[in-house]
């Protein structure tokens, strides 16, 4: 995987967070953070994935197949705001509901969200 595992390494640094705050931010254990960054272990694509998003990078810079020069100018949100909630709800899971609905979502979630965003655009109108 290129340099995979120094990229992770040196983002995760520069980001202040220890091992474990990687981990718990990823739902993942320590030693998996540990063993990615020796190059121990590769991390699967959707995870790949999440530690982009969540470093606002392209998978590619990650992977050690880009140079920083061309890491993401701006992320996925253009509005700050926008990209402030995304980063609340990915830091905040059992807000997921909103966005996923899960095996273990009930039905009256569902129908709350769809309230919600029915709401949202009637007022578009």
């Amino acid at each position: 995987m290129g340099n995979f595992a120094k990229v992770f390494r040196e983002l995760r640094t520069k980001s202040g967070l220890t091992q474990q705050e990687m981990a718990d931010k990823l739902d993942i254990s320590r030693s998996s953070i540990g063993m990615y960054e020796n190059g121990e272990r590769e991390p699967g694509f959707e995870l790949l994935e999440t530690i982009a998003d969540y470093f606002n990078v392209d998978m590619n810079y990650l992977l050690g197949k880009k140079d920083s020069s061309q890491q993401r100018e701006q992320g996925y949100y253009l509005d700050e705001d926008a990209r402030d909630m995304a980063q609340f709800l990915f830091d905040n899971p059992e807000y997921k509901v909103l966005l996923d609905a899960t095996r273990k979502t009930k039905k009256e979630d569902i129908l709350f969200v769809k309230e919600m965003i029915d709401r949202i655009n009637s007022g578009r109108k």
